[in-house]
């Protein structure tokens, strides 16, 4: 049955029924403009928010804006805080990654993926009479549940999902005569899954950003002698050792860490995925958005869509157990769909937004090698296999990639009903790139964080001319079965391809600068690269050459650079790596490798929540063609209704 309620005291009963007639002529006539109409709207409809307040934060700096000077204007509203901080606790799915079945949301207990009903509000607008009295009916098959109160007054009901819902109110004011407008209301609800790897998941941008500590804390060089340490920020509250020589544990330094929505895979909110469901929920008042985040940091075809992965890092908890793997995407996806089409066998996925395939070609090996500069770390690099050539990523992109398309088709085919247009590859953007599509020039700048680093000029004009003639071109061809990609029938092969986001990152790389950057960044990030103390006396207590706190940095507010650096990726996630195999994990929390990795584990080099809304941007339009979203919705009907009985209006 529908459930209603209402914003009034008491309600009256319908004191009449029927169908009564509502002529052409007068259809017409009340169809002029201020007419009355029946509007409606889905409340909290993306339905990964457990409150509503969350969802229309967003609605009110959505109005007149794109997604990315939404962004913008949340990062200003937040003070660099990030508008996720807060939200990644109230959400249907928990920090672990599970669906929370039900979900209570504004406290109604709901399946998420197969919800029963939507909550929805009803409105009289257009020219209603002051003071008119309306006598609503809401009849979805099973009988008119009907009330009659104030005009002004908005209704708040939940209809089926699935059913159409008849939505008719007669208007009655004074002595005039009554009329009828009706309605037809029918929530469609969207299933979306995220798939993908670090630029799908939004690495680099935790919901809660680490808390930085203004003092420092030391960590060991490979070199290993007493004047091979080095104080960068610590976290805030910690407690523990900070000096190399008093070790501490790891669980006692995790209980600082940044927060994402899922630790394992480094999900969050900022990624385009979360985005671009998100904005079709604000802009499109009739349907509800279920979505499904799978995306894992790391992932590749083969280890991560069609078979598990090791995880980035595991949360605090009270076992202390560290569980290193995450599930394969598509078994996750194709599991949820089996499970929801038991409960609702029309259960469709609807869309799927995908980016994969840089680590197929070793994208992460190929940023080591271009910022990793001292003749040390480079050795040890390349023995374990962490740094690869642009060759190395040319033969994986003519050899591997193709034939890792052939088996991603095939996987993902049955879950969208045969049709890959429903799959929407959203591309990636060349990160090393600024003023209009001038390559960086390389340097420390930004990249200071650790003593080692050093984006060499030469070995990162390689790589970002192998990304812009070869790995983007060839990705385009492999997502939309052109340049000679493996693809059985091209037709129905051809996934949603999005790129239009790469023209405005041309502008926007990591070494994109402006007068307008935070206040921090142009005082504290030196562009000489010689942003920290190098005394280690010093450091201890004061590790930034600036003389400012380090606690002053915000990783979400408008900048140049669409793209973290190292140094950003440390200030904003410091993240250990739990996730990495036994013989490569630190030895402690001071440990060398500690040191490399906390600076570019946790996103260096990947977009940051801008970036990200101007992928979400691009993604938007393409997604909304695919659902068919921008369809005229049908027709209202209006109408003058024949004079009633005196006793019938009483």
């Amino acid at each position: 049955m529908i459930r209603l309620s209402f914003r009034t005291l008491s309600a009256c009963a319908l004191v009449f029924a029927g169908i009564l007639t509502v002529w052409p002529s007068e259809r017409a006539a009340a169809q002029d403009a201020g007419a009355m109409q029946v509007n409606w709207e889905v409340r909290n409809r993306f339905r990964l928010f457990r409150e509503e307040r969350d969802f229309l934060l967003h609605v009110e700096n959505a109005r007149n804006r794109n997604i990315l000077a939404a962004e913008q204007s949340l990062e200003l509203q937040s003070e660099g805080r990030g508008w996720a901080r807060n939200m990644v606790n109230r959400l249907c799915i928990d920090l672990q990654g599970r669906v929370n079945q039900p979900c209570t949301r504004d406290n109604v207990k709901e399946n998420y993926i197969t919800p029963i009903d939507h909550p929805i509000t009803v409105r009289l607008t257009g020219a209603v009479p002051v003071g008119a009295t309306c006598a609503w009916s809401f009849d979805d098959g099973d009988g008119p549940q009907q009330s009659t109160f104030d005009c002004a007054e908005p209704v708040n009901l939940r209809v089926r999902y699935g059913k159409q819902t008849v939505a008719t109110v007669d208007v009655s004011s004074g002595s005039d005569p009554t009329q009828r407008v009706q309605t037809e209301i029918q929530v469609r609800d969207i299933f979306i899954a995220g798939l993908g790897d670090s630029i799908a998941s939004g690495e680099g941008n935790p919901d809660r950003p680490l808390a930085l500590s203004d003092e420092g804390f030391c960590f060991r060089s490979y070199l290993g002698t007493a004047g091979a340490q080095y104080y960068r920020p610590s976290r805030a509250g910690y407690k523990g050792g900070r000096a190399c020589e008093a070790p501490d544990t790891l669980a006692n330094w995790q209980h600082y860490s940044a927060l994402w929505f899922n630790a394992p895979c480094h999900r969050s909110l900022y990624s385009y995925q979360a985005r671009t469901a998100l904005a079709l929920a604000v802009r499109y008042t009739h349907i509800a958005v279920t979505y499904l985040p799978l995306a894992c940091t790391g992932a590749s075809i083969g280890d991560g869509l069609l078979g598990s992965q090791r995880a980035r890092e595991c949360p605090p908890g009270k076992t202390g157990v560290c569980n290193t793997s995450v599930n394969a995407q598509v078994a996750e996806l194709r599991e949820a769909l089996t499970a929801a089409k038991k409960r609702q066998p029309d259960r469709t996925l609807d869309l799927v937004l995908l980016s994969v395939g840089a680590n197929d070609v070793y994208f992460s090996g190929l940023v080591a090698d271009v910022i990793v500069d001292t003749a040390t770390e480079r050795a040890l690099f390349r023995r374990s296999g962490v740094m690869a050539s642009v060759d190395d990523s040319r033969d994986a992109l003519a050899r591997e990639l193709p034939q890792n398309f052939v088996r991603l088709r095939e996987a993902l085919k049955p879950l969208v009903g045969g049709d890959l247009s429903h799959v929407v590859y959203v591309s990636y953007a060349n990160p090393a790139l600024a003023d209009g599509g001038v390559p960086c020039r390389g340097g420390r700048a930004g990249f200071d964080i650790h003593p080692s680093f050093n984006a060499d000029p030469q070995r990162l004009a390689r790589v970002s001319t192998f990304v812009d003639t070869e790995f983007l071109p060839q990705l385009k061809g492999l997502a939309t079965c052109t340049r000679g990609a493996l693809c059985r029938d091209p037709e129905s092969d051809r996934m949603t391809f999005v790129d239009a986001h790469q023209a405005a990152f041309a502008d926007h790389g990591f070494c994109a600068h402006s007068g307008n950057d935070p206040e921090f960044d142009r005082t504290c990030f030196a562009e000489n690269g010689q942003s920290f103390n190098p005394d280690i006396v010093s450091a201890a207590s004061q590790p930034m050459l600036c003389g400012r706190g380090a606690s002053e940095y915000r990783a979400y507010l408008p900048r140049a650079r669409w793209i973290r650096d190292a140094n950003d990726s440390y200030f904003a996630a410091m993240t250990y790596p739990q996730g990495l195999p036994a013989a490569s994990q630190p030895t402690d929390i001071h440990d060398a490798t500690w040191g490399v990795l906390s600076a570019v584990y946790g996103g260096a080099v990947h977009p940051s929540a801008e970036g990200h809304a101007a992928m979400a941007d691009a993604a938007l339009p393409a997604a909304s063609a695919v659902l068919g979203l921008d369809a005229v919705p049908p027709g209202v009907t209006s109408g003058f209704l024949p004079q009633l009985l005196p006793s019938a209006r009483q």
